[in-house]
């Protein structure tokens, strides 16, 4: 792909991030809802082995396919976002890339993901969904940022109930939440027969409460929990200037 072709993948007002990994960049549009930490930490979290094949559910801009492509050996990655607009956005990353061969992203429903991509059965789903109820401060709906924060256009019922049925069976759920819900992640991820295998909090501040969890989850999984030691992002306040959290 020659220069010309590349920077005509990324549109007026859209800008390339420096994902700072094998010479990977981002097309993010300022305006919409940008990736945060919260994208790195679940890439950093999700074990995919040589050869698996991995679903993202609300994959946004492609984020975590991206990583995932560099950071570990799956043969395949696919993204499933309901936003055609966002879905262009995170192809044209993809083609910008030249991982083609590995990542398709999918303009599609959650709530239809077992139709959409029926019969086929993935060995890892992956997900960073909205991680605030629909009637949390919510004021408008159909603006790019609501449907990422809030659960719009799903919920938690509806990723859980349909990675369940996409899973391989003993295949891994990967998700970034908030730990005011894990209580109801942890019931509902049972009802739906994905057994809760790991957990991990992440911290701004060693003194402070946390503000992500990580978790893991087995199809069919037998009942054992890990809790994986914290991670601490800020050592002080003034550590902040250098990262660039979700806009």
């Amino acid at each position: 792909m020659t220069n010309d072709t590349r920077r005509s993948l990324v549109k007026e007002g859209e800008r390339l991030d420096d994902l700072q990994l094998n010479g990977l960049e981002l097309i993010q549009d300022p305006k919409k809802f940008c990736f945060g930490v919260d994208a790195v930490f679940l890439s950093d979290f999700a074990r995919v082995k040589p050869g698996e094949t991995v679903l993202d559910l609300g994959t946004g801009n492609g984020i975590i396919p991206i990583l995932l492509s560099a950071k570990t050996k799956g043969k395949r990655f696919t993204g499933l976002e309901i936003q055609a607009d966002t879905a262009d956005m995170a192809r044209r990353s993809v083609r910008y890339n030249n991982l083609e061969e590995r990542i398709e992203i999918v303009t599609g429903d959650i709530k239809e993901a077992a139709e959409i991509f029926k019969p086929a059965f993935f060995d890892v789903i992956t997900t960073n969904p909205p991680y605030m109820l629909a009637d949390h401060g919510l004021r408008c709906p159909d603006d790019a940022r609501a449907i990422a924060r809030h659960e719009v256009l799903c919920s938690l019922d509806d990723i859980l109930r349909e990675s369940m049925r996409l899973l391989q069976d003993k295949g891994r759920f990967y998700m970034i939440h908030r730990p005011f819900r894990l209580t109801e992640i942890m019931i509902k991820m049972n009802y739906y027969k994905i057994e809760p295998k790991r957990i991990q909090f992440v911290y701004p501040y060693i003194d402070k409460e946390p503000s992500m969890v990580l978790v893991e989850g087995v199809r069919s999984g037998k009942p054992r929990v890990t809790v994986e030691p914290p991670i601490i992002i800020y050592d002080s306040p003034r550590d902040q200037s250098g990262d660039r959290a979700a806009e």
